[in-house]
This record gives structure tokens, sequence and C-alpha cells, in this order.
């Protein structure tokens, strides 16, 4: 009984910590997947745009049908799945000439667009009032700016405070500068025409968050940018089919522990059973012993093991995540899963040595006495 309470133990310990340490693993790579930019891209229906900004056509001249403003990228928060909303980064599209060249103008929000995209390299510093601009590397090539050099948007000063690494990106030709200042120099207050939304997509359920999205902005067209999407649960659902393809493993290895011991067991107790047969137990009352036996023990192994894999996991964690965030906390669900998981193998597995004990010969086993 030591041995089988041992393996079950051992086994439910694996496939919790293997359980717990994947959820945490998830959540920690979607986490750092969702730091690579947007998934979610929000634009105003309209009849005809020209120019482009990454897949998305826009134009000086407004033939929006709808128009979006900054009250409507506040109602991204209320959706019902407001929790897996990250990031809503907003912008503001035009063109301006700069330095005698019509150049592409996006007013954003620096806290959150630097915080969207954090695969930006900037030479100089961040932009720290509404009068600094960050230009792209091929903008500062075209008009020969430097960092800290002035230049002129609708006759008002601005000064490059940072300019952009090569992205290869439409980034690169573009001149960012701050939303408010942007509204107001373009006679466009509060609007918008562009907002970047950054979904955390463990579990995400993307298609809900565009659907409840489309129904508080109906004048937007709200697009999920799948490719982003299907690489980021790819590269998690891989990992998830692995540790439970190891768990299935060791479950198997389990339940062989459990048929060996328990038919040890029944070898070793043919006297015992023989006199039990001999007194009148029928074949029913015999099988219930064996299984009350591997139940009681399993139910011992299924809390054990979850004990011991919650320990293993607040161990393991920190090391694999790299973050140094060991904080697994108590799952009752966990808990009820481990318990019956160890009771279902101990139970199925005792089955067999269950029934070949309650079909032993009485004589043959009273003479062993």
């Amino acid at each position: 009984m030591i041995f089988l309470v041992l393996g079950l133990t051992i086994a439910v310990t694996t496939v919790v910590t293997l359980v717990t340490v994947t959820r945490a693993m998830n959540a920690d790579i979607a986490n750092k997947l969702d730091e690579f930019g947007a998934n979610i891209l929000i634009v105003p229906k309209s009849d005809e745009l020209s120019l482009n900004y990454g897949g998305l056509a826009v134009s000086g001249v407004s033939l929006d049908v709808q128009k979006l403003s900054e009250a409507d990228a506040a109602k991204i928060k209320t959706i019902k799945n407001s929790d897996n909303i990250k990031i809503v980064a907003p912008k503001l599209l035009n063109i301006a000439p700069i330095v005698q060249r019509n150049v592409m103008v996006v007013g954003v929000d620096f806290p959150r667009e630097l915080q969207l995209k954090k695969w930006w390299k900037l030479n100089g510093e961040r932009p720290s009032n509404n009068r600094q601009a960050i230009i792209g590397s091929e903008i500062k090539d075209q008009l020969r700016l430097e960092i800290g050099q002035l230049f002129q948007i609708k006759g008002e000063d601005f000064t490059v405070a940072g300019v952009l690494e090569p992205t290869g990106s439409q980034d690169d030709g573009v001149v960012f500068i701050d939303l408010k200042t942007a509204q107001r120099l373009f006679g466009k207050p509060n609007e918008l025409n562009l907002i970047e939304v950054a979904a955390l997509c463990y579990d995400c359920p993307i298609e809900e968050i565009v659907r409840q999205t489309s129904e508080k902005l109906p004048g937007a067209k709200v697009m999920a940018i799948r490719q982003t999407i299907e690489s980021k649960m790819e590269a998690m659902h891989r990992f998830e089919h692995f540790s439970y393809g190891i768990s299935a493993v060791i479950v198997l290895v389990a339940a062989l522990i459990v048929m060996t011991n328990m038919t040890a067991s029944v070898n070793e107790r043919t006297r015992e059973i023989g006199i039990f047969r001999a007194i009148g137990f029928r074949q029913v009352h015999i099988m219930k012993i064996i299984l009350t036996e591997a139940f009681l023990t399993s139910l011992l192994a299924g809390v054990m093991g979850y004990g011991a894999g919650l320990i293993v996991s607040r161990l393991v964690t920190p090391m694999l995540t790299m973050n140094g965030n060991g904080d697994i906390s108590f799952n009752y669900i966990l808990l009820g899963f481990s318990v019956a998981l160890a009771v279902l193998v101990g139970l199925l597995s005792s089955i067999y040595p269950a029934y070949k004990a309650s079909r032993l010969d009485p004589t043959v086993a009273l003479k062993a006495l």
C-alpha cells in the first residue's frame, strides 16, 4: 500500500506541476507576446481613401461617412471583456508640408504609443512636451533633420526629440507629434482616424472582443489581425499539448503501478481471502474490500499529490518564466481534479485484481492454512 500511495502521489504531483506551470508560462508568454504590437485595428467607415499607413488608407481630405473621436476610444474600455484590453492607442493622420515636402504627420498619445511599440529603438529622448516630435529614419534622411533641430508644421515650431532607428515599416516615413496638438493644428478637435488595440491573448476571445467593440462603435470598422493572434495562440497551444501528452504518459505509468501493486497484494493475501470466502463472504464482498482499499489509498495520494505539486510549482515557475514570480495560489478546482484523477486511476487499475480476488477458489486458498 505504501508503494501504491507513493506511485500515485508522484504521478499526481507531476500532473499538478505540469498543469500549474503550463498555465503560468502561457500567461507569461501571452504577456510577452502582447508586447509586440496591436492585434485589433479600428478605423472609420469611409467611401474612399488614398494614402497608406500600415495597410490602411487615409487622406488629407476627410471622406469619412462616420468619424472616430476620443470618446470612442474611451468606449473600448467599457466592453464586457475589457480586462483583455491592454493598450488603446488613438491616432490622427494628416499630410502636411515640412521643409517643402509633403510628409505624413501622425498625432499620437506618446506614453501609449511607446508602450504599444516596445520594439522601437529611439535615438535621442522621449518627447516631454507637446512641442517635441519623433521622426522616422527616412524622414531624417529626406529632410536632413537632426536631433534637437527645429522644423515647422503649419507655421508652428517643433523640435526633433528623437529619431527612430529603421523599423522596416511605415513608421520610418512618419513624423509623430502630440495628439492634442495635431488635432488643434489640423482643425479636428477630438477627432481620430485610427485606433490600435493590443488585446491580451491568453485564452483570448478575440472574435468576441471584436463583436463587442463593433456594438460600442457602430460607425467604425473593427478588424482583428488574425496572423498576429494565430501565431501567439499556436506558440502557447504547442506547449500545452506537450504538457498534456507528458501528463497522459505519467497517468498511464501510475495506472500500471497501481495494478501491479494491487495484484501483488491479492497474491500475497490468498489465505486471508480464502478465510473470508470460507466463512460466507460473497464475490461482491471481496471486490468491495479490495476497491475500498484502493479508494482510500488513492484519496490520500490525491491530496498529498496536490500539496506536493503546489510546492514544486512555486519552486519551478520562477525559473521557467525568468521573472522571479512564483506566486501560485491555492486552486480548489485543481485540488478536486487531482483527487478525482487519483481515485479514478486507483479504482480502474484495481478492478482486475479485485475481480481476480473474488474468483479465488476458497478450497485452494485454505490449503495454505
